[in-house]
């Protein structure tokens, strides 16, 4: 297939480009940065510079849709909100534009998204049936961004919604950031630990993204997680115990949200999700627990996992 990827440089995206090229797709990554691509993608990678560049007789058999600034990182500021809303709902209606205007459409459209669509629902366990709870910036955020994807339903284009949790994987993701604090033995839980982690490994993350690619029936919001989700304390304690460190800290939520503000949501915020469409499929998870996707990942690194 001819596939075109926006946020293809981004830390999903450069290991999704790997598995696409090995087995044979043909792939054009747009990026404000055309001339990284080759290196970050694969050589055998085209760029586009901007979308001006998808011109009405360019054919894509598909176009999966990644791209958006980091949402953890800078405060929200009305500024930093702006940035995040741009870079994702502004470029995906443009994206939908351009198929609009294409001769030949693609046949599917797969656009990301992320659990946080649900809004903080604690305990609740949610599949791809429950209904979002509108309760703060990020929510609003994913379901925009939902709501602007499934426009292009309208040209006849099958949309796909990558309800995505957080992506464990070697070289980048959330977990990288986490481990010099664990490795330091300073690895805390976050408020009280009882929040859900919805979660998943990034080869189940491609390979659950490479099904959708070929299922043609499928289509609608799809929960990009394993089947067993964790609480925060969960998750802290595990990956402490992998890397033999104590975990005895906590990080009181007043203090996140005083030094956070707004975004301390993403931390503080729970959704518990199964992937239930993907196991009514049947689909074969390569992680379904937490710890060994963590070893998996910390296998690679320098730090010392027995």
């Amino acid at each position: 297939m001819r596939i075109l990827i926006t946020g293809g440089t981004g830390f999903i995206g450069r290991n999704l480009c790997k598995e696409l090229l090995r087995v044979g797709h043909q792939l054009t990554v747009l990026s404000r940065k055309p001339e990284t691509v080759p290196e970050k993608c694969g050589v055998e990678v085209s760029a586009l510079g901007s979308l001006e560049e998808w011109t009405p007789e360019l054919h894509f058999d598909a176009v999966i849709n990644l791209a958006g600034e980091p949402i953890v990182g800078s405060r929200w500021s009305e500024r930093r909100k702006r940035i995040l809303w741009d870079s994702r709902i502004t470029l995906t209606e443009r994206l939908v534009d351009a198929i609009r205007k294409a001769k030949s459409k693609p046949r599917v459209l797969i656009s990301g998204s992320a659990v946080g669509v649900y809004g903080n629902q604690g305990d609740t366990i949610l599949d791809e049936n429950s209904a979002p709870v509108p309760n703060g910036f990020g929510q609003k955020l994913c379901q925009a961004w939902e709501d602007v994807a499934l426009q292009a339903r309208e040209c006849g284009v099958r949309v796909c919604l990558l309800r995505t949790g957080l992506v464990i994987g070697k070289n980048g993701g959330f977990l990288q950031k986490m481990l010099l604090p664990f490795k330091l033995g300073l690895g805390a839980r976050l408020g009280n630990g009882k929040q859900w982690m919805s979660w998943v490994h990034i080869k189940d993350h491609i390979a659950m993204t490479q099904y959708l690619l070929g299922s043609h029936a499928l289509d609608g919001p799809f929960n990009l997680t394993a089947p067993e989700p964790v609480t925060n304390e969960e998750f802290t304690q595990s990956l402490a115990r992998i890397l033999k460190r104590p975990a005895l800290l906590s990080v009181p939520a007043w203090f996140l949200r005083l030094s956070a503000g707004e975004m301390a949501e993403l931390m503080l915020g729970s959704q518990r999700v199964l992937p239930k469409r993907f196991q009514g499929e049947g689909f074969k998870f390569s992680y379904e627990t937490l710890e060994p996707a963590l070893r998996d990942v910390l296998a690679s690194t320098k730090t010392a996992v027995s």
